[in-house]
């Protein structure tokens, strides 16, 4: 019969009765049990997965009430009839293989958005035991508790369930309102209502900008190196990057970013190296805004996590005349899983932005929305927050004395309290190579490559993130990458 087949291997962290349920639910969609035969019995499959009878028996009693099963007296669980008709899987995939009038999807690509260069990071990072990554957190800071507690005030009876409703295109209120009065404020920055927008995310508010203000005569100035993926949307929507070198005041404007119709941007830490923007340079950049007629995009992808001490102010934060779109994120500082980003800007802006956003998804999930609203207002973020910018700062000063001792030979281009180290080896060193021969002793670091828009980029920088890694790891696993360092 199949259910000797059926196995199981449990996970400690999640509840016997929810796995047992998921693994029989994805076993009866795909075609596991005959149509015709009964299901093994509560204590035919209790012995087989060594549980209690009991849990096999309530997990059963919940897909009866489901209307998975049928339950047949004295012969035992049977599918549903809803279920017993079923192609599997397989055949309907050999099928399509086989298909000689398959469309060919190649001719009718009209863009190619897996040609665009990216970041290339493991999934499996968090399987490396030194996971030195940049823009991945440590599970273990995330407020577990003080969120929970927010779903259960929101998800309680007696509140009203305007998160089930369609905004159409609207955002939540209360979380604008947080925005507004309680997290721009940290950078300066002074909204109204409407010059606020909510995104999946600040990659999102950047994909958005693009397809709104972007097209093939786009002239965009852009950091190099800089962020790969904004480098990306720019060009998928035709436009001419101007690539400006960035020095140790931040990115450099030469005539060609006097020309540029946008200017791309990341002053508070310049991404990849850290280096914040220097009163000078910001002064000289917003002055020729107004000149040359010019649109700055800010992207303070960091603002919510920037523990720097003499922080600057936000660009926006001195924006009279209205020529600086500023892109932010919250799931880069509480989960970058939640995808929670957010645009200010002109209300003209956001009006065309917000009818595009509705043509692609009408509003990021009204639920994640009202939560985030209720974690802003009960004070748990801004306590988070506290927590986690004296372990960021614990943790830089374990990298930096770390990199200190144990590799001397890497120049550290910014020594401010940025999210991530930007290193240079000596020229000679291929740091991708390096980064394959300490992934071998469980370090994961980012080779600096692939931030360069050049057609031959440098070899020899990469990059090291703290975010992901305990502190009491960091010293040891710096130690297994100088090894390597000393190997190559």
């Amino acid at each position: 019969m199949a259910y000797h087949c059926f196995q199981l291997d449990f996970a400690a962290q999640r509840g016997l009765q929810e796995q047992l349920r998921e693994t029989l639910i994805d076993a009866i969609l795909t075609g596991l049990f005959p149509a015709e035969e009964s299901l093994p019995s509560c204590r035919k499959l209790s012995r087989q997965l060594n549980v209690s009878r009991n849990t096999v028996a309530l997990v059963y009693e919940g897909l009866l009430d489901d209307g998975y099963l049928i339950s047949r007296p004295r012969s035992g669980y049977y599918l549903h009839p809803h279920y017993r008709a079923h192609r599997p899987f397989g055949d309907a995939a050999s099928q399509r293989a086989e298909n000689a009038h398959a469309p060919a999807w190649e001719k009718r690509f009209r863009c190619r958005p897996s040609a665009c260069q990216v970041a290339l990071k493991p999934s499996n990072w968090a399987d490396y035991p030194y996971p030195f990554i940049y823009g991945q957190l440590d599970r273990q800071l995330f407020p577990l508790e003080q969120w929970r507690e927010t779903a259960r005030r929101m998800f309680g009876a007696e509140r009203d369930r305007c998160w089930i409703s369609d905004r159409i295109d609207q955002d939540d209120p209360a979380l604008i309102e947080q925005l507004r009065t309680r997290v721009l404020p940290k950078r300066g920055i002074a909204a109204q209502r409407d010059e606020i927008l909510i995104t999946l995310g600040s990659q999102n508010a950047l994909f958005l900008v693009a397809h709104l203000l972007f097209d093939e005569r786009t002239q965009v100035a852009m950091e190099n190196p800089g962020y790969p993926d904004a480098m990306g949307v720019t060009t998928m929507r035709g436009a001419q990057l101007l690539l400006q070198d960035v020095d140790s005041e931040g990115m450099c404007l030469d005539d060609s970013a006097r020309q540029c119709d946008y200017l791309y941007v990341t002053p508070s830490h310049q991404v990849p190296t850290g280096v914040s923007m220097s009163a000078p340079r910001r002064r000289a950049l917003m002055a020729q805004l107004d000149l040359h007629d010019q649109i700055l995009i800010e992207d303070d992808y960091d603002a919510e996590i920037n523990f720097d001490r003499l922080a600057h102010p936000a660009l926006k934060s001195n924006d009279p005349h209205q020529r600086v779109i500023y892109i932010s994120s919250l799931s880069k500082s509480l989960s970058p899983g939640l995808r929670v980003g957010y645009i200010v800007a002109d209300a003209e802006l956001i009006d065309e932005l917000r009818a595009l956003r509705r043509l692609m998804y009408r509003h990021p999930p009204a639920p994640i929305q009202q939560q985030l609203a209720q974690f802003l207002a009960q004070g748990h973020y801004d306590r988070y927050l506290r927590h986690y910018c004296l372990e960021s700062t614990r943790r830089w000063d374990c990298l930096n004395a770390a990199l200190t001792r144990d590799l001397p030979d890497c120049r550290r281009i910014s020594d401010e309290y940025a999210s991530a180290f930007w290193l240079e080896a000596p020229a000679s060193f291929d740091t991708q190579r390096l980064a394959w021969l300490a992934s071998q002793s469980g370090v994961l670091i980012e080779p600096g490559f692939q931030h360069f828009f050049n057609h031959a980029p440098p070899r020899h920088y990469f990059r090291l993130g703290f975010g992901a890694i305990d502190a009491e790891r960091i010293a040891p696993g710096i130690k297994q990458l100088a090894q390597a360092f000393q190997a190559m």
